[in-house]
């Protein structure tokens, strides 16, 4: 098993963590019904991607 040979700090440990940071998802509305959805992802409400119906979503 593996010996520490220096003590990391609790410093410069969170230093290297500032970066584990959970961002929330980037939305953009649906051109077609205006309902929120992820970029360059067709829209779960309405099944249209750039314009033109891509999947058939039942209602």
């Amino acid at each position: 098993m593996a010996n520490l040979t220096n003590k990391t700090s609790r410093c410069r440990r969170n230093k290297r963590r500032t970066h584990w940071v959970i961002h929330p998802p980037h939305l953009v509305s649906c051109p077609h019904c205006h309902t929120p959805k992820l970029p360059h992802h067709v829209c779960p409400e309405c099944g249209y991607y750039k314009g033109r119906q891509v999947l058939k979503v039942e209602e």
